[in-house]
């Protein structure tokens, strides 16, 4: 069991985990055509997350010319190459299914509006993840 655990050590990813469910993200994933590998963004809301270890993912709905796109990426794979917020959302549940029966207006999720003394911390929270290890 602890050589199991050893090699999903080995494959997970530090820090990407700045995102809530409630955000708007731009999702850069990696696309490979035949010889060539391309980076795709998807942008959408992030709706759902589900923790499992090394199979930690989470679903990201958007719009795409009238119907609703759903897509899941895991976490800690190597094609995700990053998750940028694009939008906070301030939300009260951890599933946001019910985004799926809205249209319109009624299916936004209100902005989180941050305190300069939040933003403060964590601008410094960044900064210091940024800082190399010894």
């Amino acid at each position: 069991m602890n050589e199991i655990r050893a090699i999903e050590a080995s494959q997970m990813k530090e820090t990407i985990d700045d995102f809530k469910v409630g955000d708007t993200v731009k999702v850069h994933f990696k696309i490979v055509e035949g010889k060539t590998e391309r980076i795709q963004i998807y942008e959408g809301l992030v709706i759902a997350m589900k923790n499992g270890r090394i199979g930690k993912t989470f679903m990201v709905r958007k719009n795409s010319y009238g119907v609703g796109v759903e897509r899941v990426f895991p976490i800690h794979s190597p094609r995700l190459a990053k998750v940028e917020v694009v939008r906070p959302g301030k939300v009260r549940r951890a599933k946001l299914y019910y985004i799926r029966g809205k249209v319109g207006k009624a299916a936004k999720i209100k902005e989180l509006v941050l305190t300069k003394q939040a933003r403060a911390a964590k601008a410094r929270s960044a900064a210091g993840a940024n800082t190399p290890k010894s």
